[in-house]
């Protein structure tokens, strides 16, 4: 388990548990991304910002929000 913000692009991740505040998984409810959600990483900056997608959809996340929301490679 390693958090979102150091994924490399290309990886396929699932979520496994938030770190973070209620404001946080709030704002990751509103954008539809859950606990056990399958992502895709498009893009990533080193400890920075990354950008997912999933179900077509793509993610802006900050390097804050990143570093809370902790994933594992699928196999």
């Amino acid at each position: 388990m390693f958090p979102l913000s150091m994924a490399k692009p290309g990886e396929r991740v699932r979520i496994v548990m938030v770190r973070a505040g209620a404001s946080v998984q709030e704002r990751l409810l509103s954008m539809g991304l859950n606990v056990d959600d399958m992502v895709l990483v498009a893009h990533s900056q080193h400890r920075g910002s990354v950008v997912i997608s999933r179900c077509g959809q793509k993610y802006g996340l900050g390097g804050g929000m990143a570093q809370k929301i902790f994933v594992m490679k699928e196999q």
